[in-house]
């Protein structure tokens, strides 16, 4: 019985460590809308969601294209923008909802996500 429980927990963690893992990165290709905050270039915030809503320092997102992907940056451009800008697709904070939200936002400061949940830091 008490390896059973122990071989659960263990499972629930190797679990919750891969959720953790992949959901502070946003698997992006050319093409994919997003939205991105709108603070321009030099706001530390980047964050990015699959839902409209505010970016982590409290102003709105724009609806932005992903024109190419390097690496952990993608080339975004929204129509108000004069050039594409550079977003990290790892966020050092992510949702924290679950796999059940579809937001999969991420920012590079703590805040809350495009759903209203606090996002979480990721290790």
């Amino acid at each position: 019985m008490r390896k059973t429980v122990l071989l659960a927990v263990i499972v629930l963690f190797c679990a919750a460590l891969a959720f953790a893992a992949s959901s502070s990165k946003m698997d992006l290709k050319a093409g994919d809308k997003v939205y991105a905050c709108n603070c321009g270039e030099k706001c530390p915030c980047q964050t990015m969601s699959r839902n409209p809503g505010k970016c982590t320092c409290g102003n709105e997102m724009v609806k932005a294209e992903v024109m190419k992907v390097e690496g952990e940056t993608a080339m975004l451009k929204a129509e108000s923008w004069e050039k594409e800008r550079p977003f990290r697709t790892v966020g050092k904070y992510a949702c924290a909802c679950g796999p059940e939200c579809k937001c999969n936002t991420i920012s590079q400061n703590p805040g809350k996500c495009t759903c209203g949940t606090e996002m979480k830091k990721v290790d």
